[in-house]
């Protein structure tokens, strides 16, 4: 058999490539030699995790489009219709001249009403009608549209808003047709690198499918909800895209999307979704019908740093420390002062929002494992789960009269109320849970979360004290209010 010089790159390409055909055994056996002595290495078949990078062209030729055709018809368009109140400015409100004479309402017209439109996404997760989305696309909503991917249109109710999540559900009646759904996948099974597409409809231009990669978990400095634990990618997530799926290539839901980060209002590669694994647990309690209940833990924590890990011998700065332990809550008798929180379920816990974000997910009932690390090893207890408790009536009251905290609504806070509003449950007292516009509660600068601790000297535990407290008054023009915001006491001296 004649010599032939074989280039080794072309020869590896054609390979490759599978249109190269050699006659004669001895050159095939060379060819492969070549090849196999050039080529990078390449896993097991048996490797555990089953997942590799393309290696061939014929693989770089593939396609996401079945996994598409299986999860659009499940993901929807959501458009909303409210009425907001708009303020009219005249053109000269804007120059000092003006408002030096007339001051700082001049030129504000009458206020006006006018019906505002916008656009978001969802995921139909059960056949029988129910769409979960994010709160923020339909809080305020008027009138709330569904529009299937093959155009047909659904009034929907709002049968759950967790604010807390940042996630609602809806209800669309399909006539008894069972309406096409997506399936939850395990969202703690994601890693880091793996394939996702982002489906939902960006800037009211119709269904759009994006692709990326996770680009990191357990996100907790996103502010977008009080669990975050978010799933980051850069699949391109625009405005409209709120409420979409985040599906992984077996077409399972393992997040909705719901925030960017972002300086134009675009993408930048930096999405956010929520895990499914707290997804779930929203979505299944509105299908029931009960509500979100969430564990309690009953105990107050802070993130470990590097001197705290070293004092204690742990290996290296992760969990959270426990600070404070309530004495009615599941963590008395579980945990003490100075032990650290690794894990919650076998599932890591690095700082008190990945904590709060693993006890939302577990559900209340049964027990759950929690390792810590105390007197130098790492340790495993049981932790039961249970909800937070309404040790007193919340009483909810709105003031109203001829007072400072006319306007504001107060209530008894009780673990339960606490975990509600996303506070530690340590606290008690009486706290402010809404307030009006434009009340004189609103013009002295109360907020929401403030704490009233007394009026005019008079200390105060119960929302019925304070009622009884500014019937007493009502007729003093000088005022002294203290407050306890963020841990802090603040006193106002108002005059009437």
């Amino acid at each position: 058999m004649s010599k032939r010089v074989i280039d080794r790159d072309r020869c590896a390409a054609a390979l490759t490539a599978g249109w190269l055909h050699v006659r004669g055994l001895a050159v095939a056996w060379t060819i492969a030699v070549v090849v196999l002595a050039g080529a990078a290495p390449v896993m097991a078949a048996d490797d555990a995790t089953a997942k590799r990078v393309p290696d061939s062209r014929t693989e770089m030729q593939l396609s996401f489009a079945p996994v598409v055709r299986a999860a659009a018809p499940a993901v929807v368009n959501i458009y909303t219709r409210r009425t907001v109140v708009v303020q009219q400015r005249s053109p000269f409100f804007d120059d000092p001249f003006f408002r030096r004479f007339f001051g700082d309402r001049m030129g504000l017209g009458r206020p006006s009403e006018r019906v505002q439109n916008s656009l978001g996404s969802g995921v139909i997760v059960d056949g029988r009608g129910f769409v979960v989305t994010n709160n923020h696309v339909i809080d305020g909503a008027e009138q709330i549209t569904v529009v299937l991917n093959d155009r047909r249109e659904f009034p929907a109710e709002v049968v759950r808003l967790d604010a807390q999540t940042d996630l609602a559900v809806l209800k669309i009646d399909p006539e008894g047709a069972e309406l096409p759904a997506l399936t939850f996948g395990d969202s703690d099974a994601v890693e880091v690198g793996d394939l996702v597409l982002a489906i939902g409809n960006p800037f009211g231009v119709g269904q759009t499918v994006t692709s990326g990669i996770v680009s990191a978990l357990a996100r907790t400095m996103v502010g977008v909800s009080d669990f975050q634990s978010f799933i980051q990618t850069d699949a391109a997530i625009n405005p409209g895209n709120s409420g979409g799926a985040l599906v992984t290539l077996d077409g399972r839901v393992v997040g909705i999307n719901t925030a960017i980060f972002s300086r134009s209002g675009g993408s930048n590669g930096i999405g956010f979704a929520i895990p499914a694994t707290l997804v779930r647990t929203v979505v299944q309690a509105a299908i029931e019908g009960r509500p979100v209940a969430r564990p309690w833990l009953g105990a107050r924590g802070q993130p470990v740093t590097a001197d705290i890990a070293e004092s204690l011998g742990l290996p290296r700065p992760s969990g959270v420390v426990v600070s404070h332990v309530h004495p009615e809550g599941p963590a008395a008798g579980v945990l003490k002062r100075g032990d650290v929180i690794l894990e919650i379920g076998g599932r890591v816990v690095d700082d008190p929002r990945a904590l709060r974000f693993r006890l939302a997910a577990a559900g209340i009932g049964g027990d759950t494992e929690v390792t810590i690390w105390r007197d130098g090893r790492r340790q495993t207890v049981s932790l039961p789960l249970v909800a937070a408790p309404e040790t007193v009536a919340r009483d909810e009251r709105e003031i109203s009269g001829a007072n400072p905290l006319a306007g504001a609504k107060i209530a008894n806070l009780s673990p339960a109320l606490a975990e509600e509003l996303g506070l530690d449950g340590f606290e008690e007292g009486v706290i402010v849970i809404d307030i009006a516009r434009g009340s004189p509660a609103a013009a002295i600068g109360l907020r929401p979360g403030d704490m009233i601790v007394a009026i005019n000297g008079a200390k105060l535990s119960r929302a019925a004290d304070v009622v009884s407290r500014l019937a007493a008054v009502q007729g003093e023009r000088r005022w002294r209010l203290t407050l306890r915001r963020e841990g802090r006491e603040l006193t106002l001296e108002l005059v009437r």
